[in-house]
């Protein structure tokens, strides 16, 4: 599945184009074809989710961006699970913690459990590609996260962008990217 590109926009209320300062002139939006790039490489997530009674619940996690959509696991007793199960929408991010230079993203959107066992293969192939030597043995097997998924000790999720955001910062020029899913 392709999904359709965002509209992307510049938000020049919050980049550096409104500020005369070098190189400000030249600030444009953030492409979405870089900004999946950065989903692609980046190893470590933070995902927010509300709880029941309206509280935040933040924690990081790995993710794998695959077909369109953000994808990560957890146990069904874990907060983020029980959260999901009373209100699925969620924001996920990854970035740098430097002005110095980066992008930082946010993709909000609905989490949805996968479960077609050939979908949670491709999943977890773009786990190992994306984290290889990190979290894979020497056998080629992604710790058990396949085994665990298949058999329902795990939830797999996938989370497709409603709305994106790019936030680009060098130390000097800053842009303020939106990605609107039709």
């Amino acid at each position: 599945m392709t999904p359709k590109p965002p509209i992307t926009e510049l938000d020049a209320r919050y980049s550096a184009a409104l500020n005369p300062r070098p190189g400000a002139e030249n600030v444009t939006a953030t492409d979405w074809d870089e900004a999946q790039r950065r989903l692609r490489d980046a190893e470590v997530f933070w995902i927010t989710t509300v709880r029941p009674d309206g509280r935040l619940h933040v924690t990081p996690l790995i993710a794998a961006w695959h077909d369109g959509a953000l994808h990560f696991s957890t146990g069904p007793g874990e907060q983020k699970a029980k959260n999901l199960a009373a209100n699925a929408h969620c924001a996920l991010t990854t970035g740098q913690n430097t002005l110095a230079g980066g992008l930082d993203l946010v993709v909000e959107g609905t989490a949805q459990r996968v479960t077609d066992p050939a979908r949670q293969d491709e999943v977890i192939a773009a786990f190992e590609a994306q984290y290889g030597d990190h979290l894979t043995s020497p056998e080629g097997v992604f710790h058990g996260f396949g085994d665990s998924i298949r058999d329902g000790k795990d939830l797999l999720f996938a989370v497709t962008p409603g709305t994106a955001y790019g936030f680009g910062h060098d130390g000097q020029v800053f842009s303020h990217t939106r990605y609107t899913f039709p």
